[in-house]
């Protein structure tokens, strides 16, 4: 099988690592250069995107932010697994918030804006504080802003009035506006869809951000409520879409509600640990599902944690004499805040994972790996 993704990122060179031992070849497009290419060498194939998707058996997805005349070939073909439906959803926070809806799982109560009036109406009713994200372009912290008292509101309107003039954008932009929820955790779950509408979810995963970036993500199994709760949302989004590949939701935990705060249409960084800590990882799992393959087991084989290696390139080696820890490298440029890489460290019981996750922390200066061992303590005097 010849997989075609759309984007050259970390995501389509894991793909590609994952389906070889499938003979599932994966190339990728890179939309920003129009080149299509080996997602781990990076070799250069003389193919323009229709030939590329001419050749593919499938055509897929790492990222959601595509612009739709590529789109649009994709979708001609067939092939486009998952749909553009679901890809534009993930990308456009005014069609996420009406998926969410339609689909009929619980999420911020929100308005949508596109004038100053718009903004003092949301204000008004919806009340303060509210958090505000811009319906396009908007990620890892990005295109975001927090309103908590009135006297900043004129502020605040300001700035995004600024971002919407500059934004550069083929679609017009506008700003969501959500109640602000008061929320106990961040956790996510990662699951697959097939075509005939069967779906796997891995355990739910505690998130921690830092500056509005992952920065570590760690297995919850155990919560049998809370993961049937987020099981039934996952599958009320994935059938509203005729949804084929893996697909994260990621929820604020109130109690013991949850409320659905984002979707990802496509294999997601809070579902890394399933390298290391599942059966089957998501990787794999999302070719199986848009290759027409039997879904792989979801189960956790041992507790495992994930961290983001955020605007490095080079980490202390010792953390590889570590037990059971393991590095991913994404081959890419230095660059501050970007996602170099990421370490899984697992053990066979919680209080060892947390043990093993202290001696990690204490390899990752703090300047570079913010609160990180904090985590790992939080975690340790858990179990």
């Amino acid at each position: 099988m010849n997989v075609l993704v759309m984007g050259a990122g970390q995501l389509a060179r894991m793909m590609a690592l994952a389906g070889a031992p499938l003979n599932i070849k994966v190339t990728a497009y890179d939309v920003n250069s129009a080149k299509v290419q080996h997602p781990v060498t990076g070799e250069v194939y003389p193919l323009t995107l229709e030939q590329a998707v001419a050749a593919a058996d499938v055509v897929s997805s790492e990222f959601e932010h595509i612009p739709y005349p590529v789109q649009a070939v994709c979708e001609a073909s067939g092939k486009f697994l998952p749909n553009s439906t679901a890809i534009k959803a993930g990308g456009d926070r005014r069609q996420e918030k009406a998926l969410l809806d339609q689909a009929g799982v619980a999420n911020a109560a929100y308005r949508i804006i596109h004038t100053e009036s718009e903004f003092y109406a949301a204000i008004e009713q919806l009340g303060l504080p509210l958090v505000l994200k811009s319906a396009l372009a908007g990620y890892d912290g990005k295109g975001q802003w927090r309103l908590k008292q009135p006297a900043d509101a004129a502020d605040v309107w300001a700035d995004i009035a600024a971002f919407m003039a500059g934004a550069e954008h083929s679609l017009p932009q506008a700003i969501v506006a959500e109640q602000f929820v008061r929320f106990d955790r961040e956790v996510s779950l990662v699951g697959a869809r097939n075509a005939v509408g069967e779906t796997v979810v891995y355990p739910l995963t505690e998130n921690h951000h830092v500056n509005g970036v992952l920065a570590v993500s760690q297995a919850l199994p155990g919560d049998t409520g809370l993961q049937a709760q987020a099981k039934q949302m996952f599958d009320a989004v994935a059938n509203q879409l005729n949804y084929v590949g893996v697909l994260a939701l990621e929820f604020f935990q109130v109690g013991d509600q949850l409320l659905v705060n984002e979707i990802a249409p496509r294999v997601h960084n809070s579902g890394h640990w399933t390298q290391q800590g599942a059966d089957t990882c998501q990787f794999e799992n999302h070719l199986r599902a848009v290759c027409g393959l039997p879904l792989g087991s979801t189960a956790l084989v041992r507790p495992t944690v994930m961290v983001n290696i955020l605007g490095e390139d080079t980490v202390n080696s010792a953390i590889l004499s570590l037990p059971s820890c393991h590095l991913h490298w994404y081959g890419k440029g230095k660059r501050p805040g970007r996602k170099m890489g990421h370490i899984n460290i697992c053990g066979d019981t919680p209080a060892q994972l947390a043990e093993r996750f202290l001696a990690l922390s204490a390899l990752l200066p703090e300047a570079a790996f913010p609160e990180v061992a904090d985590v790992a303590k939080a975690l340790a005097a858990k179990v």
